[in-house]
């Protein structure tokens, strides 16, 4: 006969308390990390802004009650919109992850740390404008910065040794976990009242990948990320009316999250946590394209000016080898019919098709009117994926972090084009001068689709600059995004 399990309740997994006390005591000291979170704020915005123009994401958008108007409730930019703070982080982390168009991170989990700014940026205009309403001081944008920092940190952090999507969970429950402690410790939650509130998101129901895989690639992917922050908001609430939390929730024998999701092994941490992920963080600036593809895509714009040059075309071509890394092939290189702009934009095949036609890739080419073209299956069916072993190791090295892809075309005729290579994508840390200034010319380009000149400009005015945006209180900026 087995001992019985005690009773005893544990002191909280380490994972919980090392989390809680990150939100609650570090101080973030790095010029770089408050710099990137700006860039990333307003490129993240940005891409909100474009989805807009997206009716599957619009129709998604609103309270949950048509008609419901939140006083001192968080506002929904590029809208009119003002809702509670559960459903503003919905609205706002569906927008900005509609066309999967702005920051990334790889390791051995993958995710957009981005994300969390939908919790963190609506729970922090319902805190100030209720705030001023009460004659209290809001918080500012240094505020929504810090917390962003910390949030792609935990998230990150936690990704650099721990896979989920190889035991089949979606990346999302970092999101989740991320807006949780950061939303918890903007609400003046105790170090006790976070614990609780960190514990609420692990033991919470946690989303499958099924959505990003063939055959069942669809839009939930767009929004899954809007789910887990809102929830996330919802949880830190919870616990903020004192509900009880599960100290071992990670690793309680059989029951724990280890036991039951992650194949019984405890997370590995690679580094405490600190500023590291929003320094390193990847951009995607100049193609909407699944991360693992962004420098398969830079390849491709190279080719297509290549082939105007020679006066060559894709009928031309006998094959188009892509040499990668491990996680581009388990993720997006696929075959067959692809059945809706979810499925082509984690095509690698279809994102290399695209630009080698026709010499761009955007949102709107992932889209039915363009992908019925019969050229660009005619391509896809020409275009393999070999892994490189070296271009993975160098996907994971700490040091240098790449997303490597390299194209070889060979002609009908036998002849072949010598292989372009490109190892760091344009958003890459190592391309920050080259990058930023495309950002910001993005960011525009994103603000001059919804607002009028005068309000662009009203925008451009509290992002650009470091010390003015970090100032401003922020249902002030919120303000400015109101259509």
């Amino acid at each position: 006969m087995s001992a019985p399990i005690s009773n005893v309740r544990p002191e909280p997994d380490q994972v919980l308390a090392d989390i809680a006390d990150y939100v609650l005591n570090y101080e973030v000291r790095s010029d770089l990390a408050y710099e990137t979170a700006r860039n990333c704020l307003i490129d993240t915005l940005g891409c909100g802004l474009e989805a807009l123009e997206y009716p599957a994401c619009r129709k998604l958008l609103g309270p949950v009650v048509p008609g419901t108007v939140v006083p001192q409730g968080a506002k929904v930019p590029g809208t009119q919109f003002q809702l509670d703070p559960v459903q503003a982080a919905f609205n706002i982390g569906a927008m900005i992850r509609w066309l999967d168009f702005n920051d990334t991170w790889l390791a051995a989990e993958w995710g957009h740390p981005s994300d969390n700014l939908g919790g963190i940026l609506a729970t922090a205009d319902w805190l100030s404008r209720t705030a001023v309403a009460s004659g209290k001081p809001p918080l500012s944008m240094r505020d929504v910065l810090t917390g962003m920092i910390k949030a792609h940190e935990i998230q990150g952090c936690i990704a650099l040794e721990n896979s989920f999507n190889k035991v089949g969970l979606d990346h999302v429950v970092l999101v989740k976990v991320a807006s949780t402690a950061v939303v918890a410790q903007m609400l003046g939650l105790t170090r006790d009242e976070v614990i609780n509130a960190v514990s609420l998101a692990w033991v919470d129901g946690q989303s499958l990948r099924t959505y990003r895989h063939a055959p069942n690639t669809g839009s939930r992917k767009s929004w899954a990320a809007g789910d887990a922050t809102s929830r996330a908001v919802r949880l830190a609430l919870i616990a903020r009316t004192g509900e009880m939390g599960y100290p071992s929730v990670l690793t309680a024998k059989t029951w724990g999250f280890y036991d039951v999701l992650f194949k019984g092994q405890p997370f590995k941490f690679q580094r405490p946590y600190g500023s590291y992920v929003m320094e390193n963080v990847l951009f995607k600036i100049s193609f909407p394209a699944e991360f693992h593809a962004q420098t398969a895509v830079e390849c491709a714009m190279q080719l297509h000016d290549l082939l105007k040059s020679l006066g060559k075309g894709a009928d031309d071509i006998k094959q188009i080898r892509i040499r990668t890394h491990e996680a581009c092939i388990r993720i997006i290189d696929k075959k067959g019919p692809l059945n809706n702009p979810a499925d082509r934009d984690h095509c690698i095949q279809y994102m290399v098709a695209v630009p080698v036609l026709f010499g761009r890739l955007t949102a709107g080419d992932y889209e039915d009117e363009i992908a019925q073209d019969p050229r660009i299956d005619a391509l896809r069916a020409k275009i393999v994926c070999v892994e490189d072993p070296a271009f993975t190791s160098d996907y994971h090295n700490p040091a240098k972090r790449s997303i490597a892809n390299a194209l070889t075309v060979q002609f009908n005729d036998g002849t072949a084009l010598d292989e372009i290579v490109c190892e760091y994508p344009i958003g890459h840390k190592r391309r920050r001068p080259d990058g930023i200034p495309l950002l910001e010319a993005k960011f525009r380009t994103n603000l001059a689709r919804v607002f009028p000149p005068r309000q662009q400009q009203r925008i451009l005015a509290a992002s650009l600059d470091q010390e003015t945006l970090e100032a401003m209180p922020v249902h002030e900026y919120m303000d400015l995004y109101v259509i």
